[in-house]
């Protein structure tokens, strides 16, 4: 009997960030603050587990 290969539970997500508009990729479970490489607002705050995106979600890439 062969057990099927178990899919990851986190993904990587484009973030458009609030402040500038400017489409970063993040980590959708990051382990520290995730700032933008434009003009340095917070993007993705860590909670222990999944974090939370403080920007829009524009693609969720598999």
């Amino acid at each position: 009997m062969t057990l099927p290969i178990p899919t990851p539970r986190s993904k990587f997500v484009r973030v458009k960030c609030p402040k500038c508009g400017a489409v970063q990729v993040v980590f959708d479970r990051a382990a520290t603050t995730v700032r933008c490489l434009s003009c340095g607002e917070v993007l993705a705050v860590p909670t222990g587990g999944k974090a939370k995106i403080l920007g829009e979600i524009v693609e969720v890439l598999t």
